[in-house]
C-alpha cells in the first residue's frame, strides 16, 4: 500500500504564484500580441483604390459643343483654391512652336494631337509636354517613324491580299500612314488639346486667351493614368461625333458612343475576316468596352450614366 503524500508542517503555507502576477503576465502578452498585429498591418502594402476606376473629361459623343463649352466655363469659374488638372481645348490646330504662348504659366503635362486630313480619320495620339515645345517636336518625330513603319506593313499586306476589296482598304492604310509620318515629321500644326495643371486663377487666364476654346477643370483627377480625356475636335462646332471617313466605303450602321474625338486609323496587326472576306474594323474605343469606368460630373449625365472608355497609351 502506497503511503499518503507528506503533509506540510503547520505555519507554512503552500507556495502559490499571487493573483496580480497573473494578470501582469497576460496583460503582457495580450500587449506583445498587439504589437505583432500592428506590425504585420504596417507592413502589408496599402491598397490602391483608384485601381478600376478611370474618370473621364471632355466632351461625348452626341453632346453639343456649345453646352460643354458653358458647363467647363461655370466649373471653372466655381473652382476651389488649390491646384487641379485641367482639360485645354484649342479652337485651332497649332503647331508645337506656339505651345510654349498659349500655355505660359501653367503646367502643361500631355498633349493631344491627330493629324488633320480632309475625308480621312487618322490615330489621336497622346504626347508628353512636360518642356514646351521640346517634348512634343520630339513624340512627333518618334511618331513619324512609326507610321513610316505602318505605311511599309500596310503595302505589304495590300501585295499580298487577292481580294481586290481588302487591297483597297490596305492601300488607303497605306497612303494615311505615310501621309501622318510627313505631317509628323514636319512638326505640323496637329495638336488641339492639352492636359496641364495649375492654381484656379492661371486657368481662368489660359481661359481668356486667344485660341482657347474652353478649359475644362478636373480637380478629382489624382493619377493621369486613371483618367480618359476627351476635348472636342476643333472642326466641331454643333455636336461631338467622330468624323467621317470617304475613303472607306461602304460603311457600316453608325457606330455608338465614343470615349474619344476621332477615331483611330486602321490598325497595323492583321484584320479579322468578317462577312464577304471583308476586315471588320480595328478595335477602337468606339467599339471596345471595359468596366470600371466613373464618369465624372453628373451635372452633365444623367444620374448613373457610367460609360466604358478606352485609351490605350
Amino acid at each position: 500500500m502506497s503511503e499518503p503524500p507528506p503533509v506540510p508542517p503547520a505555519g507554512r503555507p503552500r507556495r502559490a504564484r499571487p493573483g496580480w502576477l497573473g494578470w501582469a503576465a497576460a496583460l503582457c502578452l495580450g500587449a506583445v500580441l498587439f504589437t505583432a498585429a500592428g506590425l504585420g498591418r504596417r507592413d502589408a502594402p496599402a491598397g490602391d483604390r483608384t485601381v478600376g476606376e478611370v474618370t473621364r473629361v471632355g466632351v461625348r459623343q452626341g453632346e453639343t459643343i456649345p453646352g460643354y463649352a458653358r458647363q467647363a466655363r461655370a466649373e471653372l469659374a466655381a473652382l476651389p483654391p488649390g491646384a487641379a488638372y485641367a482639360l485645354v481645348s484649342f479652337d485651332a490646330y497649332l503647331a508645337p512652336g506656339r505651345l510654349p504662348a498659349v500655355l505660359a504659366e501653367v503646367e502643361a503635362a500631355r498633349v493631344l494631337a491627330r493629324v488633320p486630313l480632309p475625308g480621312r480619320q487618322t490615330e489621336v495620339v497622346r504626347l508628353a509636354a512636360y518642356r514646351l515645345p521640346r517634348d512634343v517636336v520630339a513624340g512627333m518625330s518618334a511618331l513619324a517613324d512609326r507610321k513610316d513603319r505602318e505605311a511599309a506593313d500596310q503595302r505589304a499586306r495590300a501585295a499580298g491580299a487577292a481580294d481586290a476589296e481588302l487591297r483597297r482598304v490596305y492601300d488607303t492604310g497605306a497612303e494615311v500612314a505615310a501621309r501622318e509620318a510627313e505631317a509628323y515629321r514636319a512638326g505640323c500644326a496637329c495638336v488641339y488639346a492639352a492636359v496641364v495643371r495649375a492654381e484656379p486663377d492661371l486657368l481662368r487666364a489660359v481661359a481668356a486667351r486667344p485660341g482657347v476654346r474652353a478649359v475644362d477643370p478636373a480637380p478629382e483627377v489624382r493619377r493621369l493614368d486613371r483618367a480618359v480625356f476627351t476635348p472636342p475636335l476643333p472642326e466641331q462646332r454643333g455636336v461631338a461625333r467622330p468624323p467621317a471617313d470617304t475613303a472607306l466605303v461602304p460603311t457600316g450602321p453608325a457606330m455608338g458612343d465614343s470615349s474619344e474625338a476621332a477615331p483611330a486609323v486602321i490598325s497595323s496587326s492583321p484584320p479579322s475576316l468578317g462577312r464577304a472576306g471583308l476586315p471588320k474594323p480595328a478595335a477602337t474605343s468606339r467599339n471596345t468596352a471595359r468596366a470600371g469606368v466613373v464618369t465624372r460630373n453628373v451635372a452633365r449625365m444623367p444620374p448613373g450614366d457610367v460609360r466604358a472608355q478606352v485609351w490605350s497609351e
